[in-house]
C-alpha cells in the first residue's frame, strides 16, 4: 500500500472474518480458497464505477483499502468512510457467503473498522501503520462502523435539537361522556436513518452514557412546544428511573423553563417508567420530594410491564398510575387482565391514588375499563398524539 505525503483527506477501511464458525476447517478453507477473488473483484467493480480507491493491501486474509475522499469538513469525511465502511460491509458479507457457500453461515460475521491518515505523522511508514493498527482496533466488534455513525447521529440530535415532541390527550373517564384531562408529551424523530423510533434513540443514549442528556432534551422540547396548555390541564412528562441515579443529573433545571412558557408545576406529571428498576428507592424518594415540594405531581407509567411495579407504587406513593397497554388490549376478553387491572385500581383507591389506562383502541375495552373505577383513558381511540396545535384542536372539541 503506498502513501504520499500528501494524503490528506485519506481513510483506510479494513475488513476481517470473524466468528465460531472459522474454528470449522471447511469454513476457514473456503475463506481463503475465495475471499481475496471475491474482494479483488468487487473491488474492481467499484473502481470502474468511479468510487476513488487509492490502494490495497493483504495481510494473509485481511484486507486494508484505502479511500480518497472529497475535499470537505474533516467531521463529513470521517463520516462519509464509516458510511462506505458500513455499507460495503453490509453488501460484501451477505454476497460473499452466497457466492462461497451458498447460503448465509451462522456464526460467521464480516467486521469492518475505518481509521483517517494522521497528518501529523512526518513518516510515511508510520503515518501507514498508525492507520492500519487504528482501523484494525476500530473493527474488532461487528457493527463498529454502525455504532460510529450512530454515536454521530445521536450528538447531532442533541447539539440541533432535532427532536419534536408530540401529544396525546388524556381523558377523564366520567359515567356519561369523557372529558379532555390533559396530554402526555411523547418524542418523534423525524428522517432519522439510524434509530428505529425513539425507543431505540433512549436505548442507544442510555449504552453511550446519555441518557440524561436525551432525557433532558426531550423534557425541553415538550415544555416548548405546549405554550398556551389551559389552566388545569396537566402535561405528562417522561423520565426514566435510571437518569436519578445519573452523577449528572441535577433537579430544579425546569422550573425555569417553565416559567418563561408561562407554566407552573402544577401543570407537570413526571412519569417514572417501569420498564428499568429503581435500584435505590431512598434517593428516589429524595429526589421526587424534591419535586413534590415544588409543586409536581408523580406517575407510574407502564405499572404491570416492569420489574417492580407493586414496590414502586408502595415506596414512591405516586398520585397516579398509568396501566401499561399490554393489560389494556383486549381486557373485555381476558379475564386474567381484568384481575390484575382491578387489583391496581383496588390498591390505588385505598392509597388515594387516580388510574390512567393506556393504549385503548376499541370500544369494547373503553366499556370494560370504566366499570373497574379507572378514573382516566389513553390511546388511539380516545385521540392520537399529534403537535400541540392540532391536539388543543382536539381539546375544543372534547
Amino acid at each position: 500500500m503506498n502513501v504520499r505525503t500528501d494524503s490528506g483527506g485519506m481513510g483506510i477501511i479494513y475488513f476481517a472474518w470473524h466468528g465460531k464458525a472459522q474454528e470449522r476447517a471447511d469454513v476457514e478453507g473456503r475463506i481463503r480458497a475465495t475471499w481475496r477473488i471475491f474482494a479483488e473483484r468487487v473491488l474492481d467493480e467499484h473502481e470502474s464505477a468511479g468510487l476513488q480507491e487509492t490502494s490495497r493491501l493483504w495481510m494473509r486474509d485481511d484486507l486494508f483499502v484505502g479511500y480518497r475522499l472529497a475535499q470537505e469538513r474533516r467531521e463529513k469525511q470521517e463520516e462519509r468512510l464509516l458510511e462506505l465502511s458500513n455499507d460495503l460491509r453490509s453488501d460484501w458479507e451477505t454476497r460473499f457467503m452466497e457466492a462461497a457457500f451458498g447460503e448465509q453461515v451462522p456464526e460467521l460475521r464480516l467486521h469492518a473498522g475505518v481509521s483517517f491518515l494522521d497528518d501529523g505523522i512526518a513518516s510515511e511508514e508510520e503515518r501507514l501503520y498508525d492507520g492500519i493498527k487504528r482501523a484494525i482496533v476500530h473493527g474488532q466488534s461487528r457493527g463498529a462502523a454502525e455504532r460510529s455513525l450512530k454515536r454521530r447521529a445521536l450528538e447531532r440530535i442533541l447539539e440541533e435539537r432535532l427532536i419534536e415532541p408530540v401529544y396525546q390527550p388524556i381523558l377523564a373517564l366520567r359515567p356519561e361522556a369523557e372529558s379532555l384531562y390533559g396530554y402526555e408529551a411523547l418524542s418523534r424523530l423525524p428522517g432519522s436513518r439510524w434509530f428505529s423510533g425513539p425507543m431505540g434513540l433512549f436505548d442507544f443514549a442510555d449504552e453511550e452514557g446519555l441518557t440524561y442528556a436525551l432525557d433532558r432534551l426531550a423534557r425541553e422540547k415538550a415544555i416548548e412546544g405546549c405554550a398556551g396548555l389551559a389552566n388545569g390541564r396537566k402535561l405528562f412528562i417522561n423520565i426514566t428511573a435510571k437518569i436519578m441515579n445519573d452523577p449528572s443529573f441535577s433537579p430544579g433545571q425546569t422550573l425555569p423553563m417553565l416559567q418563561r412558557y408561562g407554566l407552573s408545576p402544577h401543570h407537570v406529571v413526571f412519569e417514572i417508567t417501569e420498564r428499568t428498576s429503581i435500584e435505590d428507592f431512598e434517593a428516589a424518594k429524595r429526589i421526587l420530594r424534591h419535586y413534590r415540594n415544588q409543586g409536581y405531581q408523580i406517575a407510574i407509567d407502564d405499572a404491570g410491564a416492569g420489574y417492580s411495579s407493586l414496590q414502586s407504587i408502595v415506596e414512591l406513593k405516586p398520585d397516579y398510575i398509568k396501566i401499561d397497554r399490554s393489560l389494556v388490549s383486549g381486557i373485555h376478553l381476558e379475564p386474567m387482565k381484568t384481575h390484575l387491572v382491578q387489583t391496581f385500581a383496588d390498591l390505588a383507591a385505598k392509597m388515594d391514588i387516580k388510574v390512567i389506562a393506556e393504549g385503548i383502541e376499541e370500544k369494547e375495552e373503553l366499556q370494560h375499563i370504566r366499570t373497574l373505577g379507572v378514573h382516566y383513558g389513553q390511546g388511539y381511540l380516545l385521540g392520537r398524539p399529534a403537535p400541540f396545535g392540532a391536539a388543543r384542536e382536539f381539546a375544543a372539541d372534547a
